[in-house]
């Protein structure tokens, strides 16, 4: 029997005969923006039908600031986004989705709004902005009104106010605002609202006398008193936790979703909120219960909340998994000691590592929000020594393992997250002195909502206390996000495809058992949760990741390859590229070849930046920026570098193949609804962004899938891959019923070997479907191949729909003759 695939037609499906609301069987991410609007997206619409998709899956589609390519940093929630067709266009879309049985669900940013230059484009904050407390909207921002004497701080300046009053820099115009006839104050491109009654004073008194105070921009890393998004200035918090705060800035959307043009959403941010759970329970009870996942990363063994109103996360607790259980684990002690060899010794330990990287996020990148925390401590210990609390609160804020506990003030806690606040004081603990104790349990009674000792009582004291809940909480977040994901993880570089949100980079690989483990438990408890492989935030595209996991696997030939490397380009190296840099350049190298100098540029720059190490984004090291630029542009136009690199490659490419196909066949057939990122059935090389955001070619793609369909042949791994998706896609849309809910049944089967994996999928009927998936290839090899390992499929006969091989089982079958020289099979019960 031939295990080569045969020239075997793809099976064509007809599409789902008009939309419904039913939960999504698969979704596809369109980045919506000025570049790829509302139309653009209905073009293609019926490349997606065909490829298999059940929704299309679009960023956020509010009104934007002019020119935003991401849509996060909304301005008007009564708007859909002008630059990308409005809502005009948006309808369009949605139509030509319906005509082709698509959804659509759509991401929802309840955690901020923007601060634009033209302020009067957020007429919610510019209103604000003009009467201070006195605004109908001065509700809707977390502003601590008291810290700035009843102003809200604008750190714009390029100095000081002083300097640029001196300077001519502010200037008092008359045809500003929305309708270009209000007095407004100007400094370069900002506008902003002049309080009514102000407009004829001199210009020192009228700055004076407005509703915000300028400041230098470096003031609102200390001094910010409204709340923002991580360390964002430009993103203000909104108190979505008020009902009419939610109302107003929801009604579109609901409108939508009441009409049937959306269909489900995506919840950004949702650690931001006050009160997560409160929000989804408002969110489920004005929409019925839609479809509805949060981008949430779970640390560890962290569980969502049950009591969450939502079908379950954006799914990089699947990412994890999937990447993991494929990684061959063999290769980590090489790594190891390459990693210990190269870097300086406080960057050796991941731990040591997090800890100085979240320390430094607490004490700098965090500070204003630390400011605005202990003023809530003042409130309630007035007598407290303020420098230990501080040194307390950036222990406890330093401990927490998670990106938060759910405590709601007013509210029973759960004993879960007491217990999450109880570890973290007690890894505090160890880091403080002795002294310092007493004002940590006193912080940490405060998180957990209760009076502490000698602290004051009253109706302010126990305003502050409720405050004090929600900030710590709120504050938790961005410290694990700027000091791991984004500090962290570009410090510590073992192996930087393991360096991924929501990633566990100091565990490469888990066993077969555990990942089934973790399959069944989001089949019984969120069998519709999402699970995803490249998003638009990921830090590397799955195909970068499927070459770096290869270093695990041929460690030792990747030591031998990297010493080479190292010589051939000593005469290309300055004094001023530090070895983790180097390394972490060549590992981007073997990940995204073939790569463009202006591309590597821009990577290199961000990485360098969030390491904060040697340069950042504030002050940064200009000659040590251009040294690793030149470093890496020269290594990529160097022809020996480059044939260096590209044996690699090809030496690695079986291997990687193998990965990449493998790692999509089972985020595709697992528990959970799969989202495809764009382009992503392709092979995607792509790095961060801006890397992952470009432009995708959907008429080659177009042109690729129909040839698929007809029965060519693939040609490469874009062409393989394609065809992996959509034939899972194409089978899961035609028998939803053996993949999507809790009906659907998840079966793990033993393939009698640690360089397989394979779990069946079916409904009331049994198994139907199997995955099977090799792990490893180049161990496998090297151990002389599939020698008597047996796969348990069960009784029948059955298909390969990527290869057209067909089956009989009684007791099981050898896995080799299933999988043969291919990395993945697909196997249908006839």
């Amino acid at each position: 029997m031939s295990s080569t695939p045969s020239r075997n037609p793809l099976p064509r499906r007809d599409h789902r005969p008009g939309l419904t609301r039913a939960t999504p069987i698969s979704t596809y991410r369109l980045q919506i923006n000025g570049e790829f609007g509302f139309d653009a997206a209905a073009a293609v619409v019926p490349y997606l039908a065909e490829l298999g998709v059940s929704h299309l899956y679009l960023s956020p589609i509010l009104e934007p600031e002019p020119g935003s390519t991401h849509g996060y940093d909304v301005v008007d929630h009564d708007a859909l986004n002008s630059e990308a067709g409005g809502r005009e266009a948006f309808e369009r879309l949605s139509d030509a989705g319906r005509a082709a049985g698509l959804g659509i669900i759509v991401d929802i940013v309840p955690n901020h709004m923007t601060v634009p230059q033209e302020t009067y484009l957020n007429s919610q904050l510019w209103d604000v902005l003009r009467h201070g407390r006195a605004s109908q909207y001065a509700d809707w921002f977390d502003v601590d009104w008291e810290a700035e004497d009843f102003k809200i701080l604008m750190p714009i300046l390029g100095a000081d106010l002083d300097t640029a009053l001196t300077n001519g820099e502010l200037a008092v115009a008359h045809d500003g605002g929305a309708d270009s006839t209000e007095t407004v104050l100007r400094y370069y491109d900002h506008e902003l609202p002049v309080r009514p009654g102000t407009e004829s004073l001199d210009l020192p008194a009228l700055v004076d006398a407005q509703a915000y105070r300028l400041a230098h921009w470096e003031d609102g890393q200390t001094d910010l008193n409204y709340r923002r998004f991580f360390d964002v200035t430009t993103l203000q918090a909104v108190r979505v936790e008020e009902d009419d705060i939610f109302d107003a800035t929801h009604e579109l959307l609901l409108e939508l979703y009441r009409e049937g043009r959306i269909d489900g959403f995506r919840i950004d941010h949702p650690d931001g909120l006050a009160d997560p759970g409160g929000y989804l329970g408002r969110l489920a009870h004005r929409t019925g219960n839609a479809w509805v996942v949060v981008e949430k990363i779970l640390e560890g063994h962290e569980e969502l909340m049950p009591q969450w109103a939502c079908a379950g996360t954006t799914g990089y607790d699947a990412l994890l998994r999937v990447q993991q259980v494929l990684t061959d684990p063999t290769g980590t002690e090489t790594l190891d000691a390459m990693w210990a060899e190269i870097a300086a010794p406080e960057r050796v330990d991941l731990g040591d590592v997090i800890i100085a990287a979240k320390l430094q996020v607490v004490e700098e990148v965090q500070a204003a929000e630390v400011n605005r925390l202990l003023r809530l401590v003042e409130r309630v210990l007035p007598d407290t020594d303020l420098e230990a609390a501080r040194r307390a609160l950036t222990a406890l804020l330093v401990s927490m393992d998670r990106y938060r506990a759910y405590l709601v003030a007013g509210q029973r806690p759960a004993r879960s997250q007491l217990v999450v606040l109880a570890q973290a004081e007690g890894r505090a603990r160890d880091r403080l002195d002795a002294g310092d104790h007493p004002v940590l349990g006193q912080i940490t009674q405060l998180a957990r909502g209760g009076r502490p000792a000698g602290g004051l009582s009253g109706p302010d004291a126990h305003e502050a206390i409720a405050e004090f809940v929600t900030r710590f909480q709120q504050t938790c977040g961005p410290v694990m996000a700027k000091g791991i994901e984004d500090t962290a993880f570009y410090r510590w570089l073992r192996q930087t495809g393991a360096n991924e949100v929501g990633g566990d980079p100091g565990t490469l690989s888990i066993e077969v058992d555990e990942f089934h483990a973790y399959a069944e438990e989001r089949l019984e408890h969120w069998p519709l949760t999402m699970t995803t492989l490249s998003t638009h935030d990921t830090k590397r595209s799955e195909d970068v990741r499927a070459r770096l996991a290869v270093l695990s696997e041929r460690a030792q030939d990747w030591q031998d390859w990297f010493a080479e490397a190292r010589r051939m380009s000593a005469r290309l190296r300055n004094g001023l590229v530090d070895p983790e840099t180097e390394y972490l350049i060549w590992q981007t190298l073997v990940g995204t070849w073939p790569m463009t100098p202006e591309r590597m540029s821009t990577y290199l720059l961000k990485a360098t930046r969030e390491a904060k190490t040697h340069t950042a984004w504030v002050d940064g090291d200009e000659p040590y920026e251009e040294a690793i630029v030149a470093f890496a542009t020269a290594l990529i136009e160097d022809p020996d570098v480059g044939a260096h690199i590209q044996r690699w490659v090809d030496q690695t490419a079986e291997s990687s193949r193998a990965f990449s196909l493998a790692q999509k066949l089972i985020q595709l057939t697992m528990p959970g609804v799969p989202d495809l990122y764009q382009g992503s059935e392709y092979a995607l090389l792509t790095l961060v962004d801006p890397d992952n955001r470009g432009a995708v070619d959907y008429d080659e793609h177009r042109i690729r899938l129909e040839a698929l369909s007809e029965g060519a042949l693939p040609q490469d791994l874009s062409e393989a891959k394609l065809r992996v998706v959509t034939t899972a896609l194409r089978l899961r849309r035609e028998h939803p019923e053996w993949f999507v809910g809790r009906t659907a049944d998840y079966l793990a089967l033993d393939t009698g070997s640690p360089n397989a994996i394979a779990f069946a999928r079916g409904g009331t009927d049994g198994p139907a479907a199997v995955t099977v998936a090799a792990i490893a290839l180049h161990r496998l090899r090297n151990s002389g191949g599939w020698q008597d390992e047996h796969l348990d499929l069960p009784a029948g006969d059955w298909r390969d729909l990527l290869s057209g091989n067909e089956f009989t089982s009684v007791e099981g079958i050898p896995t080799g003759d299933v999988l043969g020289e291919q990395p993945v099979a697909l196997l249908v019960r006839r």
